[in-house]
């Protein structure tokens, strides 16, 4: 007795079916892989791992990591303005070094040219006490170049007379290795440049 062959039209759209069957369970497995390898890199991004006394490895969350640049972004930019522009005859020397370390060739360069320029032997000559009074910064964050803004009151002390000026500042900060105690929060000042000068008048 002959076996009976199957329509072929049948067999064809069993085989369609199983083809396409597999396909969309391909297409299933290769979407969730790439979900799972997206949440597991989010979550190792988010978080870092310490080892206990006893062995153990203890996850560590970073929190609100950008709030936490920010923060020390500000500090840095506090204490470069500081360094760099609160200066007299007794200190300028050992504040300058400083404000160099939080900085690039950027900031060095300006100093070359302010002392080229005689601004830290005009300070010697006359005694000169320039005083910083405020320091408003404006960061970028969401750019991979973190910009600013810096806008710094201080005053001149010429004995007799005391001027203000207000100097506004731009530049970019990049994260750089810490180091204690030259350069405290591992952020380095680059493409420094003194936007504007001006002198404050009772009016302002």
């Amino acid at each position: 007795m002959k076996t009976p062959y199957k329509n072929i039209y049948t067999v064809l759209k069993t085989n369609r079916f199983i083809v396409i069957a597999v396909l969309a369970f391909s297409f299933l497995s290769s979407g969730i892989a790439i979900w799972s390898v997206f949440s597991i890199n989010n979550k190792a991004l988010n978080n870092t791992f310490a080892v206990n006394t006893d062995g153990s490895v203890i996850p560590l969350k970073w929190v609100a990591q950008k709030e936490n640049l920010k923060v020390e972004a500000l500090a840095h930019l506090d204490l470069f303005h500081t360094y760099f522009y609160n200066i007299d005859a007794s200190n300028y020397e050992k504040n300058l070094e400083k404000a160099l370390w939080l900085g690039n060739s950027s900031v060095d360069n300006l100093y070359r040219q302010k002392k080229a320029d005689g601004v830290y032997n005009r300070l010697l000559q006359y005694s000169l006490v320039q005083k910083v009074l405020s320091i408003e910064s404006q960061l970028d964050l969401q750019s991979n170049s973190y910009t600013f803004q810096s806008t710094t009151i201080f005053e001149i002390n010429r004995g007799t007379v005391v001027d203000r000026y207000e100097l506004i500042s731009t530049g970019n900060l990049i994260v750089v290795d810490r180091n204690f105690p030259k350069n405290t929060h591992g952020l380095l000042i680059t493409n420094y440049f003194e936007k504007s000068l001006k002198k404050l008048t009772n009016e302002n």
